[in-house]
């Protein structure tokens, strides 16, 4: 993509309206991750977001290197969730994945990924960049994400200094889009627009584990990190590196 997802006023809205997923989810995630933080081990965070699971890890007793593809996005967790071991700019599948004892990423960041391809390439680096005994674990969209959604309706949502309108659509089966018109207040208090498409590549997740278990992680599909529901076609797949 010529520019990244989530610039700085589509970041903000994120960060202030659509906070809850990381909470729901970090219960199961700590769980998973709890023989890293007694072995002091470092988990990597891709698609870290405003730092939300970020700011949860450290609270936990992590050590975390937070990454994501936008800048912007990376400005705001440097604020939510200062202490990380650092706060880097991660292009996948371009960039080399650094080493980890643990590779965690919610809010299906991988499905942000121009292609199928693109998305297997990055899951063969984080196995790669995964310790002997490392733990993966991430969110992703299926296939059943846009089947479910194919006639989702307008969507809004504002506050006294923001607004977001999104469109969904489904062109075809492994693809799901949002075109979002985000409205934001200047200092003046007039009103500053700025549209974003995004675009999510849709997977048979059931092809993940033995893609993963070629390159040394055992992994499964699971419905859930824990105990948590999740929207309907988002899944999660959790796996250890062998050896």
């Amino acid at each position: 993509m010529d520019e990244p997802y989530y610039r700085p006023d589509l970041a903000r809205v994120h960060h202030e309206g659509f906070a809850h997923h990381a909470p729901l989810v970090a219960p199961g995630i700590l769980r998973l991750l709890e023989p890293v933080r007694a072995s002091g081990g470092l988990v990597l965070e891709f698609g870290c977001g405003s730092g939300l699971l970020t700011r949860l890890l450290l609270e936990a007793g992590h050590r975390v290197l937070a990454t994501d593809a936008s800048p912007a996005m990376l400005d705001l967790a440097r604020d939510v969730a200062p202490g990380a071991e650092g706060y880097e700019l991660l292009m996948l599948p371009r960039d080399p994945v650094p080493a980890a004892d643990a590779i965690v990423g919610v809010g299906h960041p991988i499905s942000y990924l121009p292609s199928e391809a693109a998305i297997h390439e990055a899951l063969v680096a984080f196995a790669a960049g995964l310790r002997p005994g490392g733990v993966l674990a991430f969110d992703v969209c299926d296939l059943a994400w846009g089947a479910a959604r194919v006639d989702a309706p307008t969507f809004g949502r504002k506050s006294d200094d923001w607004a977001i309108v999104t469109d969904y659509s489904v062109p075809r089966p492994d693809l799901f889009v949002r075109e979002m018109a985000v409205f934001t207040r200047n200092a003046d208090r007039t009103w500053r627009r700025d549209d974003e498409r995004h675009d999510n590549v849709l997977l048979d997740t059931s092809t993940l584990p033995p893609l993963l278990a070629a390159h040394g992680v055992e992994a499964e599909v699971r419905p859930a990190f824990g105990d948590e529901t999740l929207p309907t076609g988002l899944h999660v797949v959790v796996g250890r590196k062998t050896g």
